[in-house]
């Protein structure tokens, strides 16, 4: 595609303002995690003593080293089960053509418009009803369930774009519906794979409202979930709650920015077959 100079500079512009209200709340909380202790962060003032230690100070109040071990261990137990179910009854949906698929499309269609908001209360007794209530396993079993509807959908419109024919072939060469899933199809889904398990890692590890509902120990919660307990507990100290959410934030940054380019790919080549 032929651009002219004027598109493409306009492209650039809008870019560049985008990027600048990306970061601009970054920038702002960086230099607000700066500040001396016990002041009180003006705009975007970079300070002329960066107070580094801020971050040490809110790892250590936040207890961060407990809060990392349990939302990992929360991450193991909702990201690789999510991501297998979902893979499978995406081959069996867009591959298999398995009877009563298109009924269960269509209420795991119906599933993507429930927000969260609206099970919290019959989650809460259910898990009550369980004695799951304050354990991690009131995150971990509520987020596969409530995952299943996007993911599904995700891994299905994958495998509904992969030809048939290859599933065909394998037929022909003696290969069961289980070597076929693993061997021939699973290798063709890993871009799609992994940018869903991106996005699960994501939103598990930022998940808030589950933890701070279900979970009363903070050291039992997600990063994200233990910030409201933080906030109660130093919401007078500006400067160690940007600092601390921050560190919270950090993890999630790496992770993107590593595996940025399989999740892009993902999204082309989905576009690209629809």
């Amino acid at each position: 595609m032929n651009l002219s100079r004027r598109e493409q500079v306009t492209g650039r512009v809008f870019l560049l303002v985008l990027v600048l209200v990306t970061l601009l709340p970054f920038v702002s909380m960086l230099s607000a995690a700066l500040q001396p202790r016990g002041t009180v962060p003006t705009g975007l003032a970079w300070p002329s003593d960066p107070q580094w230690g801020n971050f040490a100070d809110a790892f250590t109040a936040a207890n961060m080293g407990a809060l990392l071990r349990s939302s990992l261990l929360i991450v193991a137990g909702v990201v690789p089960v999510s991501v297998l179910i979902a893979t499978m009854a995406g081959f069996g949906l867009g591959q298999l053509r398995v009877p009563g698929g298109r009924l269960v499309f269509g209420l795991l269609l119906l599933g993507l418009t429930l927000p969260f908001e609206a099970v919290v209360t019959p989650l809460y007794y259910q898990m009550q009803d369980f004695g799951l209530l304050n354990t991690r396993w009131a995150i971990i079993l509520p987020l596969i369930g409530l995952y299943m509807p996007f993911a599904v959908f995700w891994m299905r419109a994958h495998f509904t774009n992969v030809p048939i024919e290859l599933s065909e072939a394998a037929r022909v060469d003696g290969s069961s519906t289980w070597q076929m899933f693993w061997r021939v199809q699973v290798p063709l889904a890993r871009p799609a794979i992994a940018s869903l398990t991106i996005l699960m890692f994501l939103w598990t590890w930022n998940q808030f409202l589950l933890a701070i509902v279900l979970v009363d120990d903070a050291t039992k919660r997600t990063m994200a979930g233990a910030l409201g307990a933080f906030q109660g507990q130093w919401g007078t100290d500006l400067v160690l709650l940007c600092a601390g959410s921050l560190l919270i934030l950090t993890p999630t940054l790496i992770v993107f920015l590593i595996f940025q380019r399989q999740f892009i790919k993902a999204l082309i080549q989905g576009s690209v077959k629809g």
